[in-house]
Parts: C-alpha cells; structure tokens; sequence
C-alpha cells in the first residue's frame, strides 16, 4: 500500500527539491520554461511571460499541492538559489504501486550531473517515503543525454514503444526503463 505524502522538500549536495513558488517565475523564464528547444525535448509547451507561467502555476502546479498523491518538485541550484528545472512523478499508479517520473533542466546547467542528483533522490524518495513497487522513467529514443541519466540511476532498460510520438515532421520511439524496490534496495546494500 502506498503512503501518500505529497511534494516534501528533498535536499542533496548541491540542490533543494521543493513545491514551486510564485517566487520562482523569474528564474522559470531565465533558465528553462522559456526555452523552445528544452522544452520540445521535454515535451511541452514553453511559456515566455511571467503571466503564461503563473497560469502553469495557478492551474497544474501550485494549484495541485493539495492532493497528497501530487509530486512536483522546483529544482533549486543551493549556490545561485535559482530554478533551474523541475522533477515530477507525473504519473501515480496507486493500485499497482507505480510511479514515472519526468524532468527537465535548463541547457546552461546540463552537463553538470544535477538531473543525476536530483533523480536518484527522487527515487530514494519514491521507495523510502511513498513505498512504489516499480519507478519508470521513459525517454525520447533520441534523446541520449537522457538515457544516460536514467541508466546511471540504476533503472534497468525494458524495451521501445516504435513509433510512439509523433514530432511535427516524423514518428520518435519511447524507451522504457524501470526499478524495482528489491533490486533499489540492494544497491543500497554494497554501496
């Protein structure tokens, strides 16, 4: 059974995982949401004005912290305190103890091991705190930077949907990668 907690500050080495703020537009449209090309790759719509973005806010992030099975996370960089992307499980499977996780950083902090850093803690969180059974993470099949994320986050590679998205001028396949709670655990155990 699932323990529903909804968003909960996570911190690490570099970075605080916590719920979005209205505080954090300005550093949204500078680092990331604005950002055509990150955010075709992360697959949604980018939002170029403080307005657009309090809308996102007011109607899908802010305005869902009141459900306790939401979790999304403003990605903080402690250093600058700016939002540098964000980190979610999009998708909740209650009855099945599933959850998928998505995420994006903005491309002047890619590179730098923080979606790394901050996936794994939202793994540790999905096991420790929500007790998942199985985390997903799906990525583009052209989208290495990705897969390498994923992979050095312990999920295993389950196969390609073919032809899943279509991307205004051709079809894109759909990596699936997951882990299991025993197989987390024992990571834990020779680390």
């Amino acid at each position: 059974m699932l323990t529903h907690t909804g968003t909960q500050t996570i911190e690490t080495e570099r970075l605080i995982l916590r719920r979005f703020e209205y505080s954090d537009i300005d550093s949204m449209i500078r680092n990331w949401i604005s950002d055509e090309k990150t955010q075709w790759d992360y697959g949604e719509p980018f939002y170029s004005t403080p307005e657009e973005v309090r809308v996102l806010l007011d109607t899908k992030y802010i305005g869902s912290y009141n459900r306790e099975d939401y979790y999304r996370w403003a990605v903080i960089e402690k250093r600058s305190g700016e939002c540098i992307g964000q980190i979610a499980y999009f998708t909740v499977d209650t009855k099945n103890q599933h959850g998928e996780i998505e995420y994006v950083i903005g491309p002047a902090f890619q590179g730098r091991g923080y979606a790394t850093e901050m996936t794994k803690a939202v793994i540790a969180f999905g096991f420790e705190k929500i007790n998942f059974h199985r985390i997903e993470i799906d990525c583009r099949t052209e989208n290495e930077a990705s897969r390498k994320v994923i992979e050095k986050c312990g999920l295993t590679y389950e196969g390609t949907f073919r032809d899943f998205f279509w991307r205004s001028d051709h079809y894109e396949g759909r990596r699936v990668f997951s882990i299991l709670k025993e197989e987390w655990e024992a990571v834990l155990e020779w680390t």
